[in-house]
């Protein structure tokens, strides 16, 4: 068989299911199927919101739920990993609902499910590690802010005015709020925000998402309140099927899949982690998970559904209440599809402003304080970073402000790194090779200075190498020891390279000592020691260079010929 495939075949193999996984299902079945039926009473009101903020209805939330969090829970990376709708997503499909509609948005659902097997098969997984924690931070606050004004809007039993901006239509609600005020749906959110809010607090294993919806929706009921409902749901998944697909729309639809997958794949991996760190002996698939994500975005927009990701709080939720398996994230998917089947009359009366207040409560309990508030003492680079990411999810997107965030850390670092090179001029010890008096060492001092590197000669730390190298005066030789340079690039190369043409152009001999074996090549692919190799300049160690610029001053007459 060709080799490509076997390989293809290989790495497809690798982050299928294994048997394992089906055995450890079975091992606490009682204790799973508890923390599933936990999760999905936490699910539904979450469910329901997401989907109605996203413009395709709390319909397309509950799907979302059932057919992504089933695939997701099977394919997935982590056992313990509960995925659905979200309010980071919602955030990015606001925009293209807007720009594209519904059609646009399952679309997009469907194109971020293929990337996002692309990358579980090219191993892209592991690289997700890489992002710096004052990113997260400042991109869960931005999605905390965003999600909050989100429900301006219901929260304040008004329409929610057009646009995709979330500052501009939460204002504009604000307004409209104002010329015909409407106390009663902004009573109820607050009321259901509290509510949740306090709970938490008192009696963290309650949930009280559902019993303050619940209780919000009978007292609308029987009071025949004059608020907004989330009206008619049908009774069960739609049939799959592709009619949405546009082929004429997808290359405009390219670029808002890639911002989708980015951040499925990040907040899948970013909660993954934190049920890493949750469980006791769970350790998940980078690979993996992103598999059973592109499979679940790929599959659910075929029911109505809208992209997912692995859900932090509900994943929380399912640890906490002692799921062991992927049993307990399959059985929450499962009882949101009984609900779906046999209540879709009764939750097609639940108040949207009760929803918009347990919203509210879950962006305000995104945010961990204490995280934050040490982030910004931490230093003046992760304050910068994640206030700088934060403003970003706000102003832009949440892709773009990901990627602000990592291009401001990362210039930061290298920022940080190349201070850390050193020039150091070292002293000339009387041990030197040869034999020599006081006199001859004086005059050695006098006329040959030895520079040790330390630290990266790259792009970022070149140039102030060269200014300070430049400053050099009044000897005959220069001695370069690079034997504790960390990291050198073309950059690098070629600002030595400068430095020493400089050097020589005033008369000055340059010896280089202690090459590390990674570094030869850019040095000889940049042409930067080949002629000094050639000239016997280029040397092993120090001493053979400090003996090399004896003889060379002997040459020149500086010090007395060997007698």
């Amino acid at each position: 068989m060709n080799p490509v495939l076997v390989a293809g075949l290989d790495r497809l193999r690798s982050v299928l299911p294994a048997r394992a996984d089906l055995a450890a299902m079975g091992r606490h079945p009682r204790r799973d199927l508890l923390a599933g039926l936990t999760v999905a009473i936490v699910a539904l009101p979450l469910a329901l919101g997401f989907g109605i903020s996203s413009g395709l209805g709390a319909e397309a939330g509950l799907a979302t739920a059932v057919v992504a969090g089933a695939l997701a829970a099977v394919f997935g990376g982590s056992a313990l990993q509960v995925s659905g709708p979200t309010g980071a997503m919602t955030v990015v499909l606001v925009p293209i609902m807007h720009a594209h509609g519904a059609s646009g948005v399952l679309t997009v659902g469907v194109l971020a499910g293929l990337l996002l097997l692309g990358l579980a098969l090219a191993r892209a997984g592991r690289y997700m590690a890489l992002v710096p924690a004052p990113v997260v931070e400042g991109f869960t606050l931005g999605i905390a802010c965003v999600i909050g004004l989100q429900q301006v809007p219901a929260a304040l039993g008004v329409p929610t005015p057009e646009g995709d901006k979330v500052l501009a239509v939460a204002w504009q609600a604000v307004l409209a709020f104002a010329a015909h005020p409407h106390w009663l749906a902004l009573t109820m959110a607050v009321a259901v925000a509290a509510v949740m809010l306090a709970g938490a607090r008192l009696r963290p294993g309650v949930p009280f998402s559902l019993l303050a919806v619940a209780a919000a929706t009978v007292v609308a009921e029987l009071a025949d309140l004059p608020v907004t409902r989330i009206d008619a749901l049908p009774a069960g998944l739609p049939a799959p099927s592709l009619a949405f697909l546009d082929v004429g729309a997808l290359s405009s639809l390219i670029a808002p899949a890639v911002a989708v997958a980015a951040l499925a794949a990040l907040e899948s991996l970013l909660s993954a982690a934190v049920a890493d760190g949750m469980g006791v002996g769970h350790r998940h698939d980078p690979d993996r998970e992103l598999f059973g994500q592109g499979l679940a975005n790929l599959v659910a927009p075929l029911f109505g559904g809208v992209p997912a990701t692995g859900a932090i709080a509900r994943t929380a939720v399912n640890v906490r209440s002692g799921a062991s398996s992927r049993l307990a994230a399959l059985a929450h998917a499962a009882i949101l599809g009984v609900i779906v089947f046999t209540a879709a009359d009764l939750v097609a009366r639940i108040p949207l402003a009760a929803l918009a207040g347990v919203l509210l409560a879950t962006a305000v309990r995104m945010v961990e304080v204490g995280s934050v508030a040490a982030m910004l003492r931490s230093t003046r680079s992760d304050a910068l970073v994640l206030a700088l990411t934060a403003i970003a999810t706000l102003a832009l997107d949440l892709v773009s402000a990901v990627i602000l965030g990592l291009v401001v850390a990362g210039a930061l670092a290298l920022r940080a790194i190349a201070r850390n090179v050193r020039l150091d001029a070292m002293p000339l010890h009387p041990d030197l090779p040869g034999d020599h008096d006081a006199e001859e060492h004086a005059l050695l001092a006098e006329h040959i200075v030895a520079y040790r590197l330390d630290g990266p000669l790259f792009f970022a730390a070149a140039h102030r190498f060269l200014l300070e190298l430049s400053e050099v005066a009044d000897v005959s030789v220069v001695i370069l020891r690079m034997s504790r340079v960390t990291t050198l690039d073309a950059s690098g190369a070629l600002v030595l390279g400068d430095a020493i043409s400089r050097l020589e152009r005033r008369g000055i001999t340059v010896y280089v000592s202690g090459i590390r074996d990674g570094h030869h090549r850019p040095l000889r692919a940049l042409g930067v020691v080949s002629r000094l190799d050639e000239a016997g300049q280029v040397f092993a160690t120090t001493p053979e260079a400090i003996a090399a610029a004896r003889h060379r001053l002997r040459l020149d007459g500086v010090l007395p010929a060997v007698r």
